[in-house]
């Protein structure tokens, strides 16, 4: 479980990271440093097979294909 949950923390700790901007995709949401580290507390802290993080790491792909796209 902690493998799959390494991704969405991953995502959520490089969103800062995008560059570029296009009027074709959605904004991607930034979020501050603290915020993506209560997060990924909060994520860790959630059950074995969790239906949240699985819901999360495909927030997480979803956030990186809109990124890719700009």
């Amino acid at each position: 479980m902690q493998a799959r949950l390494l991704l969405p923390i991953a995502a959520l700790l490089l969103s800062g990271c995008a560059q570029g901007v296009s009027n074709a995709l959605p904004p991607v949401k930034e979020y501050s440093p603290e915020v993506q580290a209560r997060a990924a507390d909060e994520l860790e802290a959630l059950p074995p097979n969790s239906v949240l993080a699985m819901m999360i790491a495909d927030y997480a792909v979803l956030r990186a294909q809109v990124r890719a796209g700009r």
